[in-house]
């Protein structure tokens, strides 16, 4: 198998990290930064495998990066820069991953991947991810965190 491209920016690097990913390529997923960041990074990484996302994760997010500033997705890094308020909550955190890659699923398809009807779709794919917590983990702090955090989209101007 081919190695993920070190970037993945141009056309052709897109094309192959597609042709990767459609072949079953998963990413060792590494986690980068302080002691604190990447114990707590870590709580969010166990509730997506809990939810049984931990595949998804790895198949389109290679980093998950502590920086200072806001987090994001860096698309041609196939990373995730996270602050450490994003971590004071690992569910909340655990959403806003599997937000991210399904954004980057989309970008390596060639979809608009941001703003409008995309971020309709990935919020709806964090939705999706945090039903699946809820009704999977066995930690009752856990299933009613997701209940509030659904409860607070549902309110949000997001309607699913």
């Amino acid at each position: 198998m081919t190695r993920f491209p070190e970037r993945v920016y141009t056309e052709e690097e897109v094309s192959e990290a597609r042709k990767l990913v459609e072949s079953g390529y998963k990413h060792k997923l590494s986690l980068e930064g302080s002691a604190d960041f990447m114990r707590e990074a870590k709580k969010a990484v166990d509730h997506i495998k809990t939810a049984g996302y931990y595949r998804f994760l790895r198949t389109y997010i290679r980093r998950i990066v502590e920086i200072e500033g806001f987090s994001q997705l860096r698309e041609a890094d196939a990373a995730i820069w996270s602050n450490t308020q994003l971590l004071m909550n690992p569910v909340d955190a655990a959403g806003f991953f599997i937000q991210k890659a399904s954004q980057m699923k989309e970008y390596l398809q060639g979809k608009l991947y941001y703003g409008g009807t995309a971020e309709a779709r990935s919020v709806e794919k964090r939705i999706e991810f945090l039903k699946a917590l809820e009704t999977k983990s066995k930690d009752n702090r856990v299933r009613a965190e997701c209940k509030k955090i659904l409860k607070e989209w549902a309110e949000s101007t997001f309607v699913f």
